[in-house]
Formats: C-alpha cells, structure tokens, sequence
C-alpha cells in the first residue's frame, strides 16, 4: 500500500490573502488537516470553502496524537499540519509530528508561505544578509539581562517575539544594556491595526509607556552590533564628517552609525568645535514615529 504524505503548510500570518495557491490547493485536496487550533483554522478554510475533515493537534497533545497522525499516513491518507499563524514546528507545534514520520520513511513536504519574522527584517531596513531568530524572549529578568547581552554583542541582525503583557518590561532592561541601539517593533503584522515603532530602544519604550496598555503580537528586530573597532579618536571622526559638509543632528547620526560613537557625544564635540551653543539633543530625532 502506498502511504500517504505528510504536507507542513504555512497559513497566513494575519491578513487571509497572504497564502499561497498551492496551499490552497493541499488544503483542499488532503484527508485530514491537523491543527493547532481548529476554530482558529476553520476562520480560514471558511474564508476559502474549504471543507477538509480537521482535528487538532495542539502542544498538549502532539505527543499523543503523533501515534494517530503516524496511522493515517500508513493506511495511505495524506494528512496537512497548520498551525494557528506562520509556519508549523517555528515557535509552534509540529516538530514531533514532523520527526515522527521523517524517522519512519513517511515523505513530508514543506509547503513555505507567511513568515513573520522574514516579513519583519524586509521591512527594518536593516542587514538582512545574516540574521538570528531568538524565539521568544525569556520572562524573567536576569535571563532576560543575559539575553540582551547576547544581542547586544552579536554582529548578526537579531529577531525575537514578545508578548504585549511583557513588552515593557522587557525593553526597560533591553534600554539599559543595548543603549542607541537601533530597534523595530512591529505589532500585528499585516492585520487591520498594524503599527511600526523604529529607533534605539529608549525611544520606542516612551511610546508604550505612554499607553495604558498594549496588544496584539509583536516581532522585534534589533541591529546588529557594528563590526569594528571601537573609536578612540572622537576628534578625528567628527573633523572628518565636518570636511564631508556635515553639520548638527545630520553629523551626530552619521558618527554613530559609520563610526559606532554616541550621538550626544558627537553632536557635543561638533559644538565645542564650531564654538556653537548648546541645541536640542541630536537623539531627539531618532523617535519612534
């Protein structure tokens, strides 16, 4: 008897537009479609007039259902794994389905689509070329001052999720330790109320305090550290941005981000140079808007 395929197919990540027409078409075409939550997955196939058989197969009960999921595929019935959002197995369930049936010979196919964390670093305008997705940020606080440390020291862009209870907290610690830092926060990609919140930590933390509360979920990307050698030479980087016609907040910014030095520290150099008063703060404009 042939036995059946194991299809792992990415569903959209919020707008129901965003899938694909081949996974349309599995999701139509196979005998069982497990999911992570079926009344979530049902929104979908409804939107699509799909009507395939569901059961579900949540974190709970992946390991027993494995058994389950592992007899269909051998009488020959082609099963989908969805999850609630994205992509099976990445921060959600399926892994165990997945390894279960690759161990027994069981041809399992990716079905790519919606990704948050991809949709996120193209839209960061960020380093794209090498990234590191951290999952979700740890809940407490020491874990989380060793996790930004990670972050802080890694030259790689870095993307992780937190959840609208935790986000504030979590960036309280992230301002202390990534400083000017160049952050992105995105909640709720791609749905109705999709906001984008872009600058060093400090400034996108105002933002959320400033609210009452926050929802919806959230993808963080976070730049990643400059490749060089610290800048002992505060004069001779803003002597050389001066001879390039730089002035100001237009000179602060480009020291920090060529030369990795301190906007305020730039911009006051630049001041005591120029023999120029005080002004406002060149990190001013690096808000969160």
């Amino acid at each position: 008897m042939t036995r059946g395929i194991l299809y792992v197919v990415a569903t959209p990540i919020g707008n129901l537009e965003d899938i694909t027409v081949r996974a349309l078409n599995v999701l139509r075409r196979v005998h069982v479609i497990a999911c992570e939550d079926t009344r979530t997955t049902r929104v979908l196939l409804r939107k699509w007039d799909i009507v395939t058989r569901t059961m579900s197969l949540h974190r709970f009960s992946e390991a027993r259902k494995a058994d389950k999921i592992m007899d269909l595929l051998n009488s020959g019935f082609d099963v989908a794994l969805v999850s609630d959002a994205g992509t099976p197995a990445v921060s959600d369930p399926g892994s165990r389905v997945v390894r279960v049936a690759l161990d027994a010979g069981i041809a399992v196919t990716p079905i790519p689509g919606a990704s948050s964390i991809v949709a996120a670093v193209s839209v960061a305008g960020v380093d794209g070329s090498a990234f590191v997705y951290l999952g979700f940020a740890p809940r407490k606080d020491e874990e989380r001052r060793q996790f930004f440390e990670q972050v802080r020291a890694d030259t790689r862009t870095s993307v992780f999720f937190e959840t609208a209870v935790r986000i504030k907290p979590s960036l309280r610690i992230a301002a202390d330790i990534l400083a000017e830092r160049r952050i992105v926060l995105f909640r709720e990609l791609t749905k109705m109320h999709e906001e984008t919140l872009a600058g060093a930590v400090a400034d996108v933390l105002v933002e959320l305090e400033r609210r009452p509360s926050v929802k919806g979920e959230i993808v963080i990307v976070v730049e990643g550290a400059a490749d060089r050698e610290p800048v002992s030479d505060l004069d001779a980087v803003v002597k050389t941005l001066m001879e390039e016609g730089l002035t100001g907040k237009h000179l602060a910014t480009e020291a920090h981000e060529r030369f990795g030095v301190k906007k305020g520290d730039a911009y006051k150099r630049f001041l005591e140079l120029t023999g120029k008063g005080a002004s406002e703060n060149p990190a001013d404009d690096s808000g969160s808007r």
